[in-house]
């Protein structure tokens, strides 16, 4: 297949409306997945801050959306929530390096389509976007290893808890600098 049959397969998957907003703080990775989104046929508009997500949100909610769960200003989540606000129809991929269960659920109940653990590369992030509904991701090689079990339980209470620092630590029996040590780390692979 040349490179101008694949571009047009693409922007096929895509549909007309190509608009996508990414919102993430990673200056360098934003840009990056911006380019190689504009490759693949998106019209890109980005976003550093809640703040900024959010106007844009408000402004032209995109037909996709690609936005981080933390940044440094916020909650990704409230991003998704203006745009589900004014278009229901918009296909959004969390992707964070804090990956959990339990916020993938609170994610997805918002309207998100899929949620992925950085660092995810554009390929993984263009599959997800462009998955026809029903069609299921693939299913992961490895199982979970015993950290990242233990990483899901600590997420999952933390969540349970409203993200309340000493209940978490309460119900977990564990110290509460500990658990803030814990939570302050990437999730483990």
């Amino acid at each position: 297949m040349t490179s101008d049959t694949a571009n047009l397969t693409e922007t096929q998957s895509i549909g007309p409306d190509a608009s996508l907003l990414l919102v993430d703080d990673d200056g360098p990775f934003l840009r990056r997945l911006a380019r190689a989104m504009e490759a693949r046929g998106f019209a890109v508009d980005i976003a550093e801050t809640v703040a900024e997500g959010l106007a844009k949100a408000r402004h032209h909610p995109p037909k996709y959306a690609v936005v981080d769960m933390r940044l440094q200003d916020g909650n990704g989540l409230d991003v998704i929530e203006a745009i589900r606000e004014r278009r229901d129809d918009t296909r959004i991929i969390v992707l964070t390096g804090y990956g959990n269960i339990a916020t993938a659920v609170t994610a997805v109940k918002l309207g998100a389509i899929d949620y992925l653990a950085k660092p995810a590369d554009a390929d993984e992030v263009f599959a997800a976007l462009t998955r026809k509904p029903g069609e299921r991701a693939e299913v992961p090689e490895n199982p979970m290893s015993a950290d990242r079990v233990r990483w899901e339980h600590i997420q999952r209470v933390y969540e349970m808890c409203e993200r309340n620092v000493s209940e978490t630590a309460r119900r977990l029996n564990m110290h509460r600098r500990t658990l803030q040590r814990i939570l302050a780390k990437r999730a483990p692979r």
